[in-house]
């Protein structure tokens, strides 16, 4: 089960999470002062909503240790045991209030972003408006989310269905609701991230999310943004072992 010991306020909403601190043995005091937010994606496992993540406190502490970064991950709203019920703005929101909650109740000054499918979408969305973060790795990320936008009334009995929409009369407002997925798009907003670092990473043989949406995020960055691309590998990039190699190499990079 998810190890939560941290609670992020979003909205009014509480978001639970894990807070990894490097050990003593680890790094120096200028690493220490380092943060990242690791963001998981929209579920797709056989648990729904009820699962997402509950790999993540290990991969947080993982990266603590072998970094000394101070490294904070959460569940977004409709996820797992935080509060709420899925929204693409509002998951901005809960990434915006993660950002607000390392800055505020650790000792780190600046904070970085990694995120997963839509999780890294949102993290260079988010980024892209904010300049405390120093960067973004994003992994199999969509340059967009059209395909939900195409039939959102599909798309919520679809969140519905696996349990990220848990309220019935949720959304209040749908034409707001269905417009954010048409209206946040990381490939209108990657472009802002410049100069900071922004690491593109994705599977040669995803199946979920194309390899040209990573191709499309690296051209809208005129070619700033560095891109990876994992030959043979799938949509679940968490549990490639290349993967996680290629992130703890781009932190290092940061320091």
């Amino acid at each position: 089960m998810n190890l939560v010991d941290t609670a992020i306020v979003s909205d009014g909403l509480t978001l639970c999470g894990h807070l990894a601190r490097p050990p003593a043995s680890a790094g120096g005091p200028g690493l220490a002062r380092h943060g990242l937010v690791i963001c998981h994606g929209f579920p797709n496992g056989p648990g729904g909503a009820a699962t997402t993540a509950r790999s993540y406190p290990n991969l947080a502490d993982r990266v603590a240790a072998d970094t000394g970064w101070v490294v904070l991950t959460f569940n977004f709203r409709g996820t797992g045991a935080s509060e709420g019920n899925f929204s693409l703005g509002g998951w901005v929101c809960d990434l915006r209030a993660a950002v607000d909650f390392l800055l505020t109740n650790t000792d780190v000054d600046r904070v970085w972003l990694a995120g997963f499918g839509t999780g890294g979408a949102l993290a260079l969305c988010a980024a892209a408006e904010d300049g405390r973060v120093g960067g973004v790795v994003a992994f199999s990320a969509p340059a967009d989310f059209d395909s939900w936008a195409a039939d959102p009334r599909l798309f919520l009995e679809h969140g519905r269905s696996i349990g990220v929409i848990r309220d019935p009369e949720f959304p209040e407002d749908f034409s707001q609701w269905a417009r954010e997925l048409h209206d946040i798009r990381p490939v209108g907003l990657i472009g802002k991230l410049a100069p900071r670092p922004v690491l593109l990473v994705h599977g040669g043989d995803d199946d979920v999310v194309s390899p040209m949406d990573a191709r499309a995020l690296g051209d809208a960055t005129d070619g700033e943004a560095e891109l990876r691309i994992l030959a043979s590998a799938g949509s679940r990039l968490r549990h490639d072992p290349r993967a996680i190699a290629v992130l703890l190499g781009w932190l290092d990079r940061q320091t």
